[in-house]
């Protein structure tokens, strides 16, 4: 059942299984999914006892904007304050973070720049905060290639794109990130209505923009996108998992990554597993989150 708390900016949705006094686990999706990617993952955590939480981001799902005048900001300094004002609104001091993609950035960044919040961090592809001074170094055009969506987003065609199209593009984006993922169309309609929110398509629009330094950050979080720019490290427990054959990231990404973590850190490559990590291997995500407990 979704339920909702609100931080100074959002009302956010959210859903929690599991005994109130247990340790907290926060679950955080991507983009394009929602939390019923964690489908999985919660009962295997939940039988152990703990408490897990698994927010909708912005622009997804049921959680909106408290009020018209905020700008609709995707960009990742956003994504982690809405992680600590979640954490807030529920009186959770600290917890196990675990995300990817948006979700793992947000996860990256509260626990570099706040680590006494958190537990432990699991990260899916590795060191997920972006260094948006240098977004315009090219890189080998294999890699550039695979980014094909983020260019396409960058012009109005893309924009219009992703409004009139959006949930074949999404579906386009599942197949090409996770080959080897068999998923049929119950289980991408089910996440795809997450899809409908009405400021998804602006929240992702200025999220891959901003992180190229094409747009301007909401103001309010220009100190905290500072303090990244800098590429803080990770100094609490951390577990990375990469899949073998993630379609966006290759797995060969994050096997420098140790650089930016403490002596707490381990990387899993998951053979055969693609970009979305909680839904493709839920065993071995789990079995992450539970490590660190």
């Amino acid at each position: 059942m979704v339920q909702h708390t609100e931080t100074d900016v959002l009302c956010i949705a959210y859903a929690e299984s599991g005994p109130a006094d247990g340790p907290p686990v926060v679950l955080l999706h991507g983009f394009p999914y929602d939390i019923h990617a964690y489908d999985s993952v919660a009962p295997a955590l939940v039988a152990t006892g703990c408490r897990v939480l698994v927010p909708y981001l912005r622009g997804f799902g049921p959680t909106r904007f408290l009020a018209a005048t905020t700008p609709w900001s995707g960009q990742q300094a956003a994504l982690a304050h809405d992680l600590l004002g979640f954490m807030d609104s529920l009186a959770i001091e600290r917890a196990v973070l675990a995300g990817f993609d948006w979700g793992g950035r947000a996860a990256c960044i509260v626990a570099a720049l706040w680590p006494e919040r958190v537990r432990g961090l699991v990260s899916g592809a590795g060191y997920n905060i972006q260094h948006i001074p240098s977004a315009n170094t090219p890189q080998a055009p294999e890699l550039e290639m695979q980014l094909w969506y983020q260019y396409y987003f960058h012009g109005e065609r893309g924009r219009e794109g992703l409004r009139q199209y959006r949930r074949e593009l999404c579906q386009l984006l599942w197949r090409l990130w996770s080959p080897h993922w068999q998923f049929d169309a119950a289980t991408y309609q089910q996440t795809a209505a997450s899809f409908d929110n009405p400021d998804f398509v602006e929240v992702v629009i200025h999220s891959y923009r901003h992180r190229f330094g094409l747009v301007s950050g909401d103001p309010a979080y220009e100190a905290t996108e500072q303090r990244l720019a800098e590429l803080p490290s990770i100094n609490v427990p951390a577990i990375v998992l990469h899949g073998s054959d993630n379609g966006v990231i290759p797995a060969a990404g994050s096997e420098g990554h140790h650089r930016f973590f403490g002596s707490a850190y381990e990387r899993r490559l998951l053979p055969m597993v693609g970009h979305n990590l909680p839904q493709e291997a839920p065993q071995a995500f789990a079995a992450a989150v539970l490590a660190l407990l």
